[in-house]
């Protein structure tokens, strides 16, 4: 039983050795994907303001917190 328990320990050692060495190669953005990412993220944000500040949003809201506040119990 040890001996099977060491070999998949080994198995998943040397697994994982490779990966992490695979992995070095690449260690993170270049500016220009920083600078893509963010206008993509304020993007996103602007559109999710639009459709929040919306009147059918807002009145949605407003009835569903109107609704929880007069719930009774």
């Amino acid at each position: 039983m040890t001996h099977v328990l060491s070999s998949l320990r080994r198995a998943c050692g040397d697994r994982i050795g490779r990966l992490r060495r695979s992995g070095r190669q690449d260690r993170g953005m270049t500016t220009s994907e920083y600078a893509v990412g963010t206008i993509a993220a304020c993007a996103f944000a602007a559109v999710l303001y639009k459709v929040v500040t919306s009147g059918a949003v807002l009145s949605a809201l407003q009835s569903l917190i109107k609704d929880a506040l007069d719930a009774k119990f």
